[in-house]
C-alpha cells in the first residue's frame, strides 16, 4: 500500500511541498582526449621524432651490418682529419702491380685515433690494411668512404 504522504489531496502531480526544492545540476562537459589537448605537441612529434628515429636505426644497422671486408696492399700516400661536425681520419692507398707502376687509390676512413697514427707512421711504406666495407651509409658524417681500416701491418718489401 502507498503512504498517504506521498499523495496529495487534490491529484496534483507536482512534488509535496514539505520537500525542498530541486537546485539545478550544472552541465559537466566530458574531459577531451589526451590527443585532442596536445594535438600540436604531438604532430610535432610525429613530423621530427619518427624521421628522427627511423634515421637512427638506419644508422645503427648499417654500421653494425658488415657487407664486405678484406685486406688491400700497396702504400699510404694520404692521411688526413676531415669533417665539418663529425672529425673521421680519411686516407689513400695506391695498390701497384709492379714497383712503380700504380694501379689504382683505394680510399678509406678511419674513426680511430690509434689507427691513424699507426696508418700515418707507415706512410710512404708497402703495407697491407684490413678493413670493413659498410653500405648505405646515410651521412658523410660517419665518413666519406665505405671502407673502414680496423687494422694495418707493415709488408716487407
Amino acid at each position: 500500500m502507498a503512504d498517504s504522504s506521498d499523495f496529495t489531496p487534490s491529484g496534483d502531480d507536482r512534488a509535496p511541498t514539505d520537500r525542498a526544492p530541486a537546485t539545478p545540476v550544472p552541465l559537466v562537459t566530458p574531459r577531451k582526449s589526451f590527443a585532442r589537448r596536445n594535438w600540436g605537441k604531438l604532430t610535432l612529434v610525429i613530423l621530427l621524432g619518427v624521421p628522427a628515429a627511423g634515421l637512427s636505426i638506419w644508422t645503427a644497422v648499417a654500421m653494425t651490418y658488415t657487407y664486405s671486408s678484406g685486406e688491400r696492399a700497396g702504400f699510404v700516400q694520404k692521411m688526413s682529419r676531415k669533417g665539418w661536425l663529425c672529425k673521421t681520419w680519411e686516407g689513400t692507398l695506391y695498390t701497384d702491380i709492379a714497383r712503380g707502376f700504380r694501379s689504382d687509390s683505394f680510399n678509406f676512413t678511419t674513426r680511430s685515433d690509434s689507427i691513424a697514427q699507426l696508418v700515418d707512421s707507415l706512410s710512404g711504406k708497402r703495407v697491407a690494411v684490413r678493413y670493413d666495407q659498410h653500405v648505405g651509409l646515410p651521412t658523410s658524417c660517419l665518413g666519406d668512404s665505405q671502407y673502414f681500416v680496423t687494422g694495418i701491418r707493415a709488408i716487407p718489401e
